[in-house]
């Protein structure tokens, strides 16, 4: 149960569900199968979940990261669990962690990269573990770049994403 200070509005829920599909429609978009794995793949998916926390904060985070876990049910089952705790935790920790890093950091390009590799971190190494315990520790390592270069790609164009927006939605700042 939500507290009253916590109460989410209208438009964070609304905002979630758009993020939601955006981070669908981008993933299917630009997916790159990755050969040595077992159903794995390279995608953009990632940009679409960090600018959401980036904008809007853990809940929109959090709730746009499940997108990814809605394409693995379509295009790779045995992950779309993972990916749903992965991706969920993920966009959550960037929303929430962003908040506190910008009380002690002024610059905000800072402030967003170092949440963004906190939470894609928690990705590639949760990534790395279900596939050591699901597989073994070679075929769990074979991942762990293309992963690693899913979140420097986020990284790259979500924080360039959340200046643009913000430049024309400067709104939009309560949120973070």
């Amino acid at each position: 149960m939500l507290c009253a200070r916590s109460r989410l509005s209208a438009f964070q829920v609304a905002t979630a569900g758009v993020f939601t599909a955006l981070v669908i429609v981008v993933t299917l978009a630009f997916r790159v199968p990755i050969p040595m794995t077992s159903g794995g793949y390279f995608n953009l998916g990632e940009t679409v979940i960090f600018s959401a926390a980036l904008l809007f904060g853990p809940f929109v985070g959090l709730i746009a990261g499940s997108g990814a876990a809605i394409v693995d049910v379509m295009v790779s089952p045995g992950y779309a669990p993972v990916t749903f705790v992965l991706k969920t935790v993920e966009g959550f920790i960037v929303g929430y962690l962003l908040k506190k890093v910008k009380k002690k950091v002024k610059s905000l390009t800072l402030c967003a990269t170092i949440v963004i590799l906190i939470g894609g971190s928690v990705m590639v190494a949760g990534y790395f573990v279900y596939e050591m315990f699901m597989f073994d520790y070679a075929y769990a390592l074979t991942g762990v770049p293309f992963n690693i270069i899913q979140m420097l790609a986020g990284l790259i164009v979500a924080v360039p994403t959340m200046h643009a927006v913000l430049r024309v939605f400067p709104q939009l700042e309560s949120y973070i």
